[in-house]
């Protein structure tokens, strides 16, 4: 296995991670509201689902068969309702008298996990990322270079956690979000339902048999 390879992976699920997308709102509203700790629950449940995307999206690039669509479809489907549940929650807060976060997530660690298993971005922007930043080195990428492929990733998805949970839990970004936490939380609804929407969107063709081959 060359270098190369290994600093691909590496980088991959790090960037990966960091993408702008409906966890990354929903940890900042976590971590800023109701600190590190929970966005560190909120990050370990999201983890599963990074390692299981990025593990179907190089199984794809390897030369695997890939899942059929109509199984992401039917996750797609089940993502828009659930990320549509979750806007309007948050869309329709109201402040709390007694001081605490306006979104207060009881369990975290389960709706981490819950994101991360069904997050719209999951399978195409891990193929995408993994794509990228490994196909350069197309010739090394052999099922036998899976496992360590993986544990790289892994140590890639770890490293990003950290900045993550870093960065939501200073004190500037919490004060900056308890100062305008009704705003963030209202306009992070409105975005949460428009994922919503393009999760259903590109769903329901395929479920109905409209997509185009």
């Amino acid at each position: 296995m060359t270098q190369s390879l290994i600093v691909g992976a590496f980088l991959a699920a790090l960037f990966y991670v960091l993408i702008p997308g409906p966890a990354f709102l929903a940890l900042l509203g976590i971590g800023a509201g109701q600190g590190r700790k929970a966005g560190a629950f909120f990050v370990s449940g999201h983890l599963v689902g990074d390692i299981i995307w990025s593990s179907l999206a190089l199984i794809a690039i390897i030369g695997a068969k890939t899942i059929g669509t109509v199984v992401f479809d039917v996750l797609g489907l089940l993502c828009g309702f659930y990320l549509a549940w979750i806007g309007w929650n948050a869309f329709t807060a109201k402040p709390k008298k007694d001081g605490k976060a306006l979104l207060n997530v009881e369990r975290p660690f389960r709706r981490g996990l819950i994101f991360g298993v069904t997050n719209p971005k999951g399978y195409p922007v891990a193929l995408a990322t993994f794509t990228a930043l490994v196909a350069g080195s197309a010739g090394a990428l052999t099922f036998s270079a899976l496992p360590l492929l993986l544990a790289v990733s892994f140590v890639g998805f770890i490293t990003a956690d950290i900045i993550l949970i870093g960065v939501i839990g200073a004190g500037a970004v919490r004060r900056f979000y308890r100062a305008h936490e009704r705003l963030i939380v209202r306009c992070s609804g409105v975005l949460f339902m428009g994922f919503a929407a393009q999760a259903l969107w590109h769903a329901t063709p395929g479920l109905l048999g409209w997509r185009k081959a």
